[in-house]
């Protein structure tokens, strides 16, 4: 059994009901094993905790940037896309306490950061839940937040399928395309493989679990390989 008493310690919140905090740990695959386990899986709180980081973070910059829309939009992309959150994940080394099935437990490549990112946002829904608005936000300014300087002095909030589009049309006259090269999973872990092309060349691939994501991978690959 996961000891989330030390996940506690590391998010700075106890949990008066601890089975909140045990769901948002509990990966769908696990229950196919486990049929017997008392608690439903994390998705639920997922979608709650997406929430609560997007008005948190939208709040924080809302208050604290004169910036235009525009702008506090990309920031905001950059601060919760699923990237940013296995990045904050490992932080908290939010791996060590995933109930996984045995089969999903061995996969530790791009797919499990993306069941990372979302327990992360199940972890957030479940704050919510059990200690309310401010402690969610407090713990969001502390993990997640925090990464916003860097975000900015680095340019990362200009998402991937901009920049490569920018680069592109200024060096070679061609707006990229994107196409669907693979898609496979059922409808609620559906998975995508994307092409982008500048006219017949591929020029980058990505995956993710939306077409969004996996466009912002082939965006992000194809300026690595351009050197752009």
């Amino acid at each position: 059994m996961t000891d989330i008493s030390e996940l506690e310690k590391k998010i700075g919140v106890n949990f008066k009901d601890k089975n909140l905090l045990l769901q948002s740990l509990t990966h769908r695959s696990y229950l196919n094993e486990n049929p017997k386990w008392h608690l439903d899986h994390n998705e639920r709180l997922e979608f709650l905790g997406d929430a609560v980081l997007e008005l948190v973070v939208t709040e924080y910059l809302y208050n604290k940037y004169p910036n235009p829309e525009g702008e506090l939009t990309n920031w905001r992309a950059a601060l919760v896309n699923a990237i940013m959150m296995a990045k904050v994940s490992a932080k908290i080394d939010l791996n060590e306490y995933l109930l996984l099935s045995r089969g999903e437990s061995k996969d530790i490549g791009r797919a499990r950061q993306y069941i990372l990112a979302n327990a992360l946002e199940a972890v957030i829904g479940a704050i919510y839940l059990d200690r309310g608005y401010e402690t969610a936000s407090d713990f969001i300014s502390r993990f997640i937040i925090e990464e916003l300087p860097e975000i900015i002095e680095s340019g990362a909030y200009k998402d991937y399928k901009s920049r490569f589009q920018e680069e592109a049309q200024d060096r070679v006259g061609i707006t990229p395309t994107y196409e669907v090269l693979k898609e496979w999973g059922p409808d609620h872990a559906k998975h995508f493989n994307i092409g982008v092309f500048l006219e017949k060349e591929l020029a980058g691939e990505g995956e993710g679990p939306s077409k969004q994501d996996a466009q912002q991978e082939a965006a992000k690959d194809a300026l690595e390989k351009k050197g752009w």
